[in-house]
């Protein structure tokens, strides 16, 4: 069974109890480097995922709609008239759009709808213009209304709605094509150290707009705009008959507690909206209550050889179920290495070439590797299957052990020749059949330029120089050269057998 389906098998278990309960699932993958946790995220994708058919026009309509505002409703029911040569139009007919219908019905709302669309209309007219007497504008006009009471959209704010342009598009494409659609229920981030509770919750962000006097020319002013989290968990409080998952790869890697803010609490199952602890706050930035729906899932990755943030686990560890996901030597194939022999037969100057078939166990590589790891440097610095996961051939081989494998176990190992070389088995071997050397004994000045030599035109290497001479002798070691080169003793099966 390949790794693939093994690690479907497992995410598929997982979600299908998910999808049959209102219990909200947190979950935190953790391991070290290369175990698939990313890929695991990857998967979980694919179960928060459903297609929508052209003739559904309630979840279709949904799926357009359910992250727009108010006001970029209104701005899509114009650009759909405009498409249609109507340029001039009328409250009534805003809101007897189908648009404006399904997001009041989104928003449960069904009174006072005349209202909300002259609020918006009124709000984002120019202050410049003639026919509309409103005090609270916003810093962007969007609309403007002639003698007759039709509003039409302002020539400069057009350049504006590309992306809702192009949102409507699609839609009537589908619509027209009849073709299905895909609804991701879910969002993907990555943290890193300057990923904060902006991007995740809500935040002031600059925004470029036409200006208002001229119609040339922009502006920047600030409006409050929703994170990614916000974005998901209001889209899921609008479809309670689905789960919706929030994705988070290295959360580590960010500031938890900055990044989530006054939310860490609310993500806890049993406070969420309908639970039997159900808590509520008001937003940092913009003041709205806020809570975390039920049918919003969590799932995150932990790199644990990442030390940058010690307390993230204990911050974490009662909101969170901790799942390992170990190295999975199992998954690895055995490759074959082949050798032309010639064979002399009945003693005639003629012989025949045979090929002498080997084979490297790579599941047995990794094992072995792993095992003299844990014993030096601890659990938290073996390598991951992942490494060896694509690994084909020998050359392949040779590739990742030298741009891959040796750097990072050199960096674990603070470049320690001698327990490098325990780790790789070099102890008892010829130099030539070491994978690392040790500059003291065989790193002569005439040693070095000529592994420059054979670097330098080798057939990997010739065209990019890969490796410069620091790259190769930092901290007292340096690589085989003939293992750069994939020569010498390396062609060979039983010196990576020796790994095992």
């Amino acid at each position: 069974m390949s790794g693939s389906s093994i690690n479907s098998l497992n995410i598929n278990s997982v979600n299908s109890s998910n999808q049959n309960t209102a219990q909200p699932t947190n979950i935190i993958y953790t391991g070290v480097a290369g175990t698939g946790k990313t890929y695991r995220l990857l998967q979980l994708a694919k179960e928060y995922t459903h297609q929508l058919s052209a003739t559904d026009s309630h979840e279709l309509l949904a799926q357009l709609l359910h992250a727009l505002s108010w006001r970029e409703v209104v701005c899509l029911v114009f650009l759909d008239l405009r498409a249609q040569q109507q340029d001039l139009v009328k409250v009534p007919e805003i809101v007897a759009h189908e648009f404006f219908i399904a997001k009041a019905a989104q928003n449960e709302r069904d009174k006072n709808l005349s209202n909300t669309a002259w609020s918006v209309l009124q709000t984002h007219s120019p202050a410049s213009s003639q026919t509309v007497m409103y005090k609270n504008r916003s810093a962007q006009p969007y609309f403007d209304k002639d003698n007759s009471g039709a509003w039409y959209l302002l020539k400069a704010s057009i350049p504006l709605l590309d992306s809702l342009a192009q949102q409507l598009a699609e839609f009537r494409q589908v619509q027209q094509d009849h073709q299905p659609i895909i609804n991701q229920r879910y969002s993907m981030v990555s943290f890193h150290q300057a990923y904060g509770y902006e991007e995740f919750v809500e935040g002031i962000r600059p925004v470029m707009s036409a200006n208002q006097k001229s119609g040339q020319g922009s502006q920047m002013h600030y409006d409050i705009q929703d994170g990614a989290f916000l974005r998901l968990c209001q889209r899921a409080a609008k479809d309670p008959e689905h789960r919706y998952a929030m994705l988070i790869d290295e959360i580590n890697r960010g500031n938890v507690s900055r990044v989530f803010g006054e939310l860490l609490s609310l993500i806890e199952p049993d406070k969420r909206a309908g639970q039997a602890h159900a808590m509520q706050v008001n937003l940092a930035y913009s003041g709205r209550v806020f809570s975390v729906p039920s049918n919003v899932d969590i799932y995150a990755t932990m790199n644990t050889q990442d030390h940058s943030l010690a307390p993230l686990d204990m911050a974490l560890r009662r909101r969170f179920r901790f799942i390992d996901c170990p190295p999975q030597p199992e998954l690895l194939p055995i490759i074959q290495i082949s050798d032309n022999v010639s064979i002399s037969s009945d003693g005639s100057d003629k012989s025949d070439m045979h090929e002498a078939t080997e084979t490297i166990d790579l599941a047995k590589v990794l094992s072995g590797l792993n095992h003299r790891i844990s014993q030096t440097l601890g659990q938290d610095a073996q390598l991951g299957h992942a490494f060896l996961l694509s690994v084909t051939s020998l050359e392949q081989l040779q590739s990742v052990l030298v741009e891959q494998i040796i750097p990072q176990l050199a960096q674990a190992a603070g470049g320690q020749v001698a327990l490098l070389q325990y780790l790789f088995n070099d102890e008892q071997q010829s130099t030539a059949a070491q994978f690392i050397h040790d500059d003291q004994v065989t790193g002569q000045q005439s040693d070095i330029a000529q592994a420059h030599h054979d670097v330098s035109h080798s057939s990997l290497f010739a065209s990019q120089n890969a490796f410069s001479g620091s790259t190769l002798h930092m901290g007292g070691y340096r690589i085989n050269p003939d293992l750069i080169a994939k020569t010498g003793e390396f062609i060979h099966a039983t010196v990576y057998q020796r790994l095992y």
